[in-house]
């Protein structure tokens, strides 16, 4: 049994990390192309490493406590570090095309 929800979260997992890095390539500007990096792909990291911790926990005496860390580490590192990166590209005034909404809503530098 404990296969079968390793082989399931590996795939939902694989299939996320797959439609993120997709999404990073074919967004057609900077705005909309880190989405895929920020939420889907770090989903479907959390994913994977849930299941390695299950594998090693159920493989292994004791409990994996690694995968958590790492998890938590990217579940809280990849929205900063993505607004960051949206906050130096509007500072540097980077083009959008028409499509991507919410550009009306920022403030000028002043």
């Amino acid at each position: 049994m404990i296969e079968w929800i390793i082989s399931i979260l590996l795939l939902i997992g694989g299939s996320f990390v797959l439609v993120g890095s997709i999404g990073l390539v074919k967004m057609p500007d900077f705005f909309m192309r880190l989405h895929g990096p920020t939420k889907a792909t770090t989903l479907g990291m959390a994913l994977l490493l849930t299941a390695s911790m299950i594998f090693f926990s159920s493989t292994q005496a004791g409990f994996s406590a690694k995968e958590i860390l790492i998890s938590l580490f990217l579940l809280l590192t990849a929205p900063i570090s993505g607004y960051m990166m949206i906050k130096a590209a509007i500072h540097h005034k980077l083009d959008s095309i028409d499509r991507t909404k919410g550009i009306d809503n920022i403030e000028d530098d002043v």
